[in-house]
């Protein structure tokens, strides 16, 4: 059985449902993958909604290995970030170390890893756009699609990497951000740009701003089906990682596979 460990800080409800998808398809037996372990980098009573993450992961029988980061060495933490970095994941590494892992899934983990974690496990990560599209967080992403005017976007999942969201696209989808359902809010952007800046409209406006949440929308729909058909296809061997590549078959695809159709079903 494929092996996978699970890491989320468990910080909203966007981080259980995620888990709960992921189980559900476990159950049905859509996905062939045992969860070795769930890791949080916060503790019980840390926060309320970490606090019902946790309830969820005992609910599903999962072991939890919770070890908070805000009460790891706050004073190295304050002095020097990066070593701070190295010492808590080489604590983490210690605490994994009787659980088999075939793979480690960051799923909503809100502290980025050290050089050694994901040099010595393969782990990977959900981006909110296509390879080779912007990074950053979603928010980011999202305002600048609208400033280059991008006709669009994608989600996809890559391999972590020392470098922060330069690790290779395993998998991805694209959607469309022009057209039918988005041509209006475009026109309804470019009418208020006549009078105020983007940056003024980010201000105002923020995350509320039509446009904004119409791309947000449609790629939270992607979100959850590349996760799990991502999951599906390394644990059923489709889908390899090898020397930090990909390859379906024989075939290397060095900007990933592309999960179009599969999820075109799904979220109809």
């Amino acid at each position: 059985m494929y092996k996978i460990g699970w890491f989320s800080t468990g910080r909203d409800k966007a981080a259980r449902d995620l888990l709960k998808t992921v189980y559900r398809e476990i159950k049905k037996g859509n996905i062939s993958v045992e969860i070795s372990f769930v890791f949080s980098n916060r503790e019980k009573g840390e926060n309320p909604e970490s606090d019902k993450f946790f309830v969820l992961v005992r609910k599903y029988g999962f072991p939890l290995i919770a070890f908070s980061s805000a009460k790891f060495r706050p004073d190295l933490r304050k002095k020097d970030l990066e070593e701070w970095r190295k010492e808590y994941h080489h604590r983490v590494i210690k605490l994994l170390k009787n659980y088999p892992i075939d793979l480690i899934v960051l799923a909503g983990h809100m502290l980025i890893v050290s050089a050694e974690i994901c040099e010595k496990y393969k782990m990977i990560n959900l981006h909110p756009a296509k390879p080779a599209g912007p990074k950053g967080t979603w928010q980011e992403v999202i305002w600048q699609l609208i400033r280059d005017k991008e006709k669009e976007s994608g989600v996809m999942m890559h391999l972590v990497t020392p470098e922060l969201d330069a690790g290779p696209a395993i998998s991805y989808c694209t959607y469309s951000i022009c057209g039918k359902k988005f041509d209006k809010l475009w026109q309804r952007l470019n009418a208020k740009l006549k009078i105020k800046n983007l940056e003024m409209i980010i201000k105002e406006e923020g995350e509320s701003e039509p446009l904004f949440k119409k791309i947000r929308e449609e790629g939270l729909k992607r979100e959850f089906p590349l996760i799990v058909y991502t999951i599906k296809n390394l644990a059923n061997g489709k889908i390899k990682i090898k020397n930090n590549q990909i390859f379906v078959g024989n075939q290397h695809y060095p900007n990933g596979y592309c999960l179009n159709k599969e999820i075109k079903v799904t979220i109809k």
